[in-house]
């Protein structure tokens, strides 16, 4: 597995890193997970989509497949595609395990870690991980996609 140099980064609303930081916080000490559906074609996450962690563990997740059916179907009908699957680390800093690579199955999705081993703060990284590869992109939240960014080190734990 190799780490290389960012070509892009993740464009992301305020609101859905705090819903996906509160689903993380939420579940601590097991992993959450879930997805944000976007437009399909865009690379804009719009609709959170908190999902159930079918593990129950601290340290592996794994999508419910019944629900994960379900969730994609319903992006089809909706002309969505994952523009963001995202997990906690409960103990771990965010960033892909060998599991976590070996998983990733979309390659156009970022990959949004949140590690929660600091119960006062969160750590938040993006990555793209395609055949293996896994790249590290900077994250940008922003207010609104039409507005100034803040810094995702600007969003506060809730």
């Amino acid at each position: 597995m190799a780490l290389t140099e960012v070509d892009g980064v993740l464009v992301i609303r305020s609101n859905l890193v705090e819903a996906m930081v509160a689903h993380a916080r939420a579940d601590h000490p097991d992993e959450a997970c879930g997805i944000i559906a976007g437009p399909e074609g865009s690379d804009r996450p719009e609709r959170h989509i908190p999902m159930l962690n079918a593990e129950r563990s601290p340290t592996f997740y794994r999508f419910d497949s019944g629900e994960q059916l379900k969730v994609w179907r319903a992006m089809d009908d909706a002309d969505e595609v994952p523009v963001v699957i995202y997990h906690s680390h409960t103990a771990t800093e965010a960033y892909p395990s060998r599991t976590d690579i070996s998983f990733a199955s979309e390659p156009g999705a970022h990959y949004v870690l949140i590690s929660t081993r600091d119960p006062g703060a969160h750590e938040l990284r993006s990555y793209r991980i395609v055949d293996g590869v896994v790249t590290e992109e900077p994250v940008d939240v922003v207010q609104s996609y039409k507005f100034a960014h803040t810094s995702v080190a600007d969003v506060p734990d809730k």
